[in-house]
């Protein structure tokens, strides 16, 4: 591995890990010179600017109002409605710079300038729309950091799910299931799915295959990350690697639904691999 991953897989593999830390250790990819000092003290410096306007006895409320005010109207950050799917809405490092993301890495700025300032911020990885949890007396503020901080109801976070399955009732989903907090783990997991997603459907293998490399260290047990690793390596002619990788799939999940495709892309694979013999 390179040093990028070694450092990489060495932090993912904590039981505690900085959130941040992680997201600029992936952009290291795409930008080899990242400063990511620079970029943990562009947070700090956030969070003293709106700790040093608050009274040391402020509520939460208070807290979040501050931060919201400072975020989004004095420094301007925005989410990316005009080039949603640019990667650059992905990597830490350009949303610091740019002032623009999407609802997971505008959430992430969020939640590591709130912690600084000492609020208990959680992540939410509610279905295609990132937010942030704050627990305030007996009940929870939802805030979405795309849209400026706003909060969001629960009826709003119903019409949302019904948008995406429209034959539920909105009155009837459980939506308590869906706002359990995010670990950092499963953050960092999400912010690569995306850029799979991105680079995989733009035809960019090489950088699918870089973000599939992180992947595989944060969730090394996922099978089904590891036969798309191997579809991407097949792609890109690395017959060897997308056999090993499609055998590891069918060892792990014998019986799963692709099973017999899998093994038929297998018998072209291990066929073109003797070709190069």
């Amino acid at each position: 591995m390179t040093a990028s991953l070694n450092r990489f897989a060495e932090l993912v593999t904590r039981d505690q890990f900085s959130l941040a830390e992680a997201c600029l250790l992936i952009a290291e990819d795409e930008y080899p010179r990242i400063d990511i000092p620079a970029c943990i003290a562009q947070l700090d410096a956030m969070a003293a600017t709106v700790r040093g306007r608050l009274a040391a006895d402020a509520f939460p409320e208070q807290k979040v109002a501050a931060l919201n005010h400072h975020l989004f109207k004095e420094l301007q950050f925005r989410g990316n409605l005009d080039a949603y799917y640019d990667p650059r809405n992905s990597y830490l490092n350009e949303v610091l710079e740019r002032r623009t993301g999407i609802p997971i890495t505008l959430s992430i700025v969020y939640l590591e300038v709130g912690r600084r300032m000492g609020l208990p911020l959680q992540g939410v990885s509610f279905p295609g729309h990132f937010l942030v949890r704050l627990r305030v007396g007996r009940g929870q503020l939802l805030l979405d950091p795309f849209t400026g901080g706003e909060p969001r109801s629960a009826a709003e976070l119903r019409s949302r799910l019904e948008q995406m399955a429209p034959g539920q009732q909105a009155g009837r989903v459980d939506i308590e299931q869906y706002l359990e907090p995010a670990s950092s783990r499963e953050i960092v997991t999400r912010v690569l799915r995306n850029l799979k997603s991105i680079y995989s459907k733009s035809g960019k293998l090489e950088r699918a295959l870089a973000v599939m490399q992180r992947m595989l260290l944060v969730v090394p047990e996922s099978a089904e990350e590891l036969r798309d690793r191997g579809l991407i390596y097949a792609r890109l002619e690395a017959f060897r690697a997308a056999a090993a990788d499609l055998q590891n799939y069918l060892r792990r999940k014998p019986d799963a639904p692709d099973a017999a495709d899998m093994h038929a892309k297998l018998v072209e694979l291990k066929a073109a691999a003797a070709r190069l013999q």
